[in-house]
């Protein structure tokens, strides 16, 4: 993305600020203006008081002097505080859009994308944009009306001496240009390298057990230090370059200062100028250079922001793959079936992970999917919230084609239990009444008490207003999924799908679980995704997919008669857990 294009993005960014934007520019005109008055009083001071003289202008010029410094303190702060609060505010909205639209993208983009890199985005990236946004632009637009008003000066005093000052000017552009190429590349590394910092911090936290279980410790505090390095030598890289830059610059203003005392002193000397008008000039010169080589220093932090926008606007602009169409309408309450039509669906073009599937679910049918893994089972399960488009074929419940409803009314119809449960870093209460935050308390702890968890939560601390920890880090297995029972009940959808939620568990759990489940499905229509097929011999149908077609399908006795797949996969299941009995008989 090209700096005029971040420009521009960044000015409709600004577009709410313009007001408090505009009041700051005011007040820089003065305070620059009030930067040249100061390198013009020089001029009196030597002229006027100095050599001709004059006591009364010398009673007036230190209040002149209190004056100054004190009306330019007072818009001095008042830009400075406007701007710092245009620059927060702006990192206030881009963070919230950045969060907002990547709860907008499709799974797959997190299936792509690791999370450290996402969390790298919103925070590491918007805080590099702050930088540059609140002190770089604080800095540049008082530099430049500083600069403008020292212009005025210098070429009131001496137009010929002005014209020479600023043929160095060009000179001085060059090593900006130049550096703030390398810094923009510089920057792009290093948040590259954050992020994948990021992401091994992520992995190796949230996978603390099993770095631990396969002493891996060491290995991954030396991998952690390898992401260190590179982020300490891109730094340094940085550092080199921002060190070399400023003095560089410094030397080319200092040449054309020694140039203008030479050429300005001569004029002195000969009579063609006064020491009041060259130190005035000279000092306007002074005061006017600081601000150019300033511009070399906040280079590096505007090329940082710069590539951090980029990144920035680059994610705003990912087009999320699953949205609702303009005339979407609201699905009206579950009541007759749901129906899969001739549905093919690909993760990557050419290579179908379903194909030609029929399916009808009734409402109140408990349909099972059972197959080998990698079969689609879960990918089939997730067409149906509408997590994923369907490449070919329909998808319809009651007569709507899910693509023509609204996200919310399909998506509030259906509630969805995981082999990984999901609960947040808060109460137990918070983490039931998820997407219900208008239930009552007896309405929580009726749903806690369908799903077998109300004594265990009772026993807990705080009870209810118990704190779980990160993926409920604080309950057992099987607590964990009846609080995640409990949350699906409270929602009260019509269709429920249960994708392999007891497989985690060990038999005691499960058997919890299980009973919780039982109460769960009750007058529901439920999709139960099974790798243990002792878990779906009561379903009302069973289907079986391989290789993402639909194989066989009937009930548990039917399809054991057949002799076919669904027969293959259980003789091989129940041989395998028959087996450790059989080593135990024999050690007998």
């Amino acid at each position: 993305m090209s700096n005029r294009e971040i420009l521009r993005r960044m000015a409709d960014v600004l577009k709410p600020y313009i007001r408090s934007l505009l009041i700051a520019m005011v007040a820089m005109i003065v305070v620059g203006g009030f930067n040249a008055l100061q390198a013009y009083m020089v001029k009196p001071l030597l002229d006027e008081i100095f050599f001709n003289k004059n006591g009364s202008l010398l009673s007036l010029l230190p209040l002149g002097v209190v004056v100054v410094f004190v009306v330019k303190g007072v818009f001095y702060f008042l830009y400075t505080y406007l701007l710092e609060k245009v620059g927060l505010g702006v990192i206030r909205d881009l963070r919230h859009a950045v969060y907002a639209h990547i709860n907008t993208l499709s799974l797959s983009y997190f299936h792509k994308t690791p999370t450290g890199k996402i969390i790298s985005r919103i925070i590491n990236d918007v805080n590099l944009l702050q930088r540059s946004v609140s002190y770089a632009l604080i800095q540049l637009l008082r530099d430049l009306c500083s600069v403008a008003g020292l212009l005025g000066v210098i070429f009131y005093m001496d137009w010929r001496l002005a014209l020479i000052s600023l043929a160095f000017i060009p000179l001085s552009v060059g090593p900006i240009v130049f550096f703030g190429r390398r810094f923009r590349k510089i920057s792009v590394v290093y948040q590259d390298n954050i992020g994948e910092a990021t992401s091994n911090l992520h992995e190796t936290i949230g996978g603390a057990r099993i770095v631990k279980a396969f002493s891996m410790e060491k290995e991954e505090v030396q991998r952690f230090a390898g992401k260190l390095q590179e982020i300490m030598d891109t730094m340094l890289l940085d550092t080199k370059n921002r060190a070399l830059s400023h003095p560089l610059t410094e030397c080319i203003g200092g040449f054309g200062m020694a140039f203008i005392i030479w050429f300005g002193g001569r004029e002195v000397l000969n009579g063609h100028s006064t020491p009041g008008t060259f130190m005035s000039f000279l000092t306007a010169l002074i005061l006017l250079y600081e601000p150019i080589k300033g511009v070399s220093k906040i280079n590096s932090t505007f090329q940082q922001g710069a590539a951090a926008a980029g990144r920035i606007f680059g994610l705003l602009d990912i087009e999320p793959e699953i949205q609702e169409r303009l005339d979407a309408v609201t699905l009206p309450p579950f009541e007759r079936e749901i129906v899969l039509k001739d549905v093919t669906f690909c993760y990557e073009p050419n290579r179908p992970v379903l194909q030609c599937l029929n399916l009808r679910l009734s409402r109140g049918e408990i349909l099972a999917i059972v197959g080998p893994s990698g079969s689609g089972k879960t990918t089939l399960a997730n067409l149906i919230p509408r997590f994923y488009d369907v490449t070919e074929g329909s998808l319809k419940i009651d007569d709507h084609e899910i693509r023509d409803l609204t996200l919310h009314s399909l998506r509030s119809q259906i509630a969805l239990v995981t082999q990984q449960t999901i609960l947040f870093n808060d109460t137990v209460r918070n983490n039931i009444a998820y997407g219900r935050k208008s239930c009552t308390e007896e309405d929580v702890h009726q749903a806690a008490k369908a799903a077998f968890a109300y004594e265990f939560i009772k026993d807990l601390p705080q009870g209810f207003d118990t704190v779980i920890g990160e993926s409920g880090s604080r309950l057992s297995g099987g607590q964990q999924q009846r609080v995640s029972i409990a949350r699906a009940i409270l929602k009260d959808a019509p269709i429920l799908i249960l994708d392999e939620a007891t497989s985690s568990l060990d038999t005691e759990s499960e058997r919890e679980v299980q009973r919780a489940l039982e109460n769960l499905m009750q007058n529901r229509t439920t999709i139960i995704i099974a790798h243990r097929l002792s878990t779906v011999k009561n379903a009302d149908r069973i289907i079986v997919l391989k290789d993402g077609h639909l194989v066989e399908e009937g009930t548990h006795e039917s399809l054991l008669a057949l002799q076919g797949e669904y027969h293959a996969l259980h003789r091989l299941q129940f041989s395998h857990a028959q087996e450790p009995d059989k080593m135990v008989e024999a050690h007998a």
